[in-house]
């Protein structure tokens, strides 16, 4: 028997069903419950079964493994084209097992350990899964944080650590009106020829998990200078800074090939800027009145 959930992120749904009488359930995912939703009759982006009897695939090839900042993931193709994925902990410790079809709309996971390593695996892999399917659908999990204000969204990206939280304090303390969307993870789609911007489950350190939507404006790379100033990007450029930011896997072609359109697409509908910063509220005001309509 299976407990089956269902959610709506970015306005895709999804669904995740848990098979009875293991030790996983809905409490695992507490940033979900803003997206709760009842059986949809749309398509489904997706569905995960979480079953902790599944055994890893023995006709597999090893593709990579890489570190999240969370942890290593090992990803394995599989023979029918499907893929298999190892998340590990900081600890290194193997929290999910995680098996997908070739277009990861059908997918299956096993957890492992206490909760909190339950809860984190589980995370990663809807995380993960969630932006190789949305590839398919013109949808973009990217690495920024984002501030909402008045009907326009503003993620800012940047490397690890350069202060993308911090610039986006500067906003919600010196910006009249501005508030967060996400933390983390917020989600791009391209609907009707128009970018939108959705808040989601996944944000990081900061519990900002709004269901929420709005038309995207502009995106900004921070990059720490000893003055500020700001630069909008020529197309070779944008490109060139969104796509790290975006949650992809490069050996797929197909998948790496939807993103570089959906970027593309992206580039020629929204301006992409480069904010060289301080952190400090002269930073916040100057890209505000650079990049608000």
């Amino acid at each position: 028997m299976r407990n089956s959930h269902y959610f709506t992120i970015a306005e895709h749904n999804i669904c995740i069903n848990f098979t009875d009488g293991q030790k996983n359930a809905m409490e695992l995912l507490p940033s979900f419950c803003q997206f709760s939703t009842n059986a949809p009759q749309e398509e489904l982006l997706f569905t995960l079964t979480i079953d902790d009897t599944l055994s890893p695939r023995k006709d597999k090839t090893l593709v990579r493994k890489f570190d999240t900042g969370n942890g290593d993931t090992i990803v394995y193709q599989l023979s029918d084209g499907g893929y298999q994925y190892v998340i590990r902990d900081t600890h290194g410790r193997d929290c999910c097992l995680l098996i997908s079809n070739r277009t990861f709309n059908e997918c299956q996971c096993a957890l492992n350990g206490d909760w909190t390593m339950r809860s984190f695996g589980l995370n990663d892999a809807l995380m993960l899964i969630y932006a190789f399917a949305g590839a398919y659908h013109h949808t973009m999990l990217i690495h920024a944080s984002c501030i909402k204000y008045g009907a326009w969204g503003f993620p800012f990206t940047a490397k690890s650590g350069t202060g993308k939280s911090t610039h986006t304090a500067l906003w919600m303390k010196y910006i009249d009106g501005a508030e967060l969307l996400n933390d983390d993870n917020p989600i791009i789609r391209i609907i009707n020829n128009k970018a939108y911007i959705y808040g989601s489950p996944w944000s990081g350190k900061t519990p900002c998990y709004r269901n929420v939507k709005t038309q995207l404006a502009a995106i900004t790379t921070i990059c720490r200078a000893p003055e500020n100033s700001i630069q909008k990007l020529g197309p070779v450029q944008a490109f060139a800074s969104l796509l790290p930011a975006c949650s992809s896997m490069m050996w797929d072609s197909d998948i790496h090939n939807f993103l570089c359109d959906d970027l593309t697409q992206l580039i020629e509908k929204t301006p992409i800027y480069t904010l060289h910063c301080l952190p400090n509220e002269e930073a916040a005001q100057l890209c505000y009145k650079t990049i608000v309509p």
